[in-house]
């Protein structure tokens, strides 16, 4: 299961109801930052996930609405928080501009760092896993400037079937954790129970796409295919397609069309201009789409593989007017 909190959503620069591009990625104790647009920190602290175990912030890209709020977050996390390191993931255009923020304004005085920051250069391949997780980055296509987008995927597994090991005599505890990591036991009367007997068949896990700024849907259906969820942006409607060239952007009726090429389950729309209205958005999207929503700052997405839909969560007022 993925918690998904947007805390900015709007295009380019910020409006009255949207901040700049960042939102949260949480997995159990691992949390993912992606982007970090000017005013993030306190994004953060208004939608009351904290700063706790921030520690891996992925760009995907090196325009400035989605890094200017590195300097400060940086600076807070350092000093502030007792962070034992941090990764910033960005590609190597991105990172020409990352290092000198951090290293020429927030750091002048630190050699070395009060705590390690890692830059780490993105290439297309998986950039952090453990067991449970995997987080993929591929190339975006977007005015030149190196973009990335990401991928994040709960390795399959084969669940535990509790009533087949109540069954068969396994006691809770270390037996059923060897059990699930494909090791046969012995029990106490000499009975040998294999994995086999009580792990049911491999499932999928969640898979959660997301694509930053982008201005061509086709290079990007292998990434997306049967994603559970695709988070990606919709800066423009059709009525301004040209603006949309242009500007290296997608309409919210390309981004449908790659959700409904691509097999995913749920669409949702970032990166919103202010320009338009939340409901036009919406309406151009789903008469393609059905499924599709539009993000707006602070809303709360969970992702899991058992519900039928996505489950929001609003802690925070509704950004604009609901009849917008």
């Amino acid at each position: 299961m993925f918690d998904l909190v947007f805390l900015g959503t709007g295009a380019s620069a910020p409006s009255v109801h949207r901040g700049l591009p960042a939102v949260m990625l949480m997995y159990r104790n691992h949390r993912f930052l992606i982007d970090c647009g000017e005013g993030t920190q306190r994004q953060i602290l208004t939608s009351g996930i904290g700063f706790k175990r921030l520690n891996k912030i992925l760009i995907t890209h090196g325009h400035l609405d989605h890094i200017l709020g590195l300097a400060g977050l940086i600076s807070t996390l350092i000093r502030w928080e007792g962070t034992e390191g941090i990764d910033i993931w960005a590609s190597t255009r991105a990172l020409g501009r990352i290092q000198p923020m951090i290293y020429g304004i927030v750091l002048p005085g630190y050699l070395p760092p009060p705590v390690p920051i890692h830059l780490i250069d993105l290439a297309p391949e998986t950039i952090w896993e453990d067991a449970a997780l995997s987080v993929g980055a591929f190339r975006v296509e977007h005015r030149g400037s190196e973009s990335f987008g990401f991928a994040f995927e709960q390795k399959a597994r084969r669940p535990f079937l509790n009533d087949r090991a109540e069954a068969l005599g396994v006691p809770a505890g270390p037996e059923r954790r060897r059990l699930v990591g494909g090791e046969a036991i012995t029990l106490a009367d000499g009975r040998v129970v294999y994995p086999d007997q009580v792990l049911g068949p491999v499932e999928k896990g969640v898979k959660l796409v997301y694509v930053g700024d982008c201005e061509r849907t086709d290079s990007l259906l292998e990434q997306v295919a049967g994603a559970d969820v695709l988070v990606i942006e919709a800066t423009y409607l059709a009525e301004d397609e040209e603006l949309a060239r242009e500007f290296g952007h997608l309409t919210a009726a390309q981004a449908a069309r790659l959700a409904r090429e691509a097999g995913v389950r749920h669409l949702i729309l970032t990166h919103i201009s202010r320009r338009y209205r939340e409901r036009d958005i919406k309406a151009e999207a789903r008469a393609t789409f059905p499924h599709a929503q539009v993000a707006r700052d602070f809303d709360h997405y969970v992702v899991a593989k058992d519900k039928p839909a996505i489950r929001v969560d609003r802690s925070s007022p509704p950004a604009e007017p609901e009849n917008v």
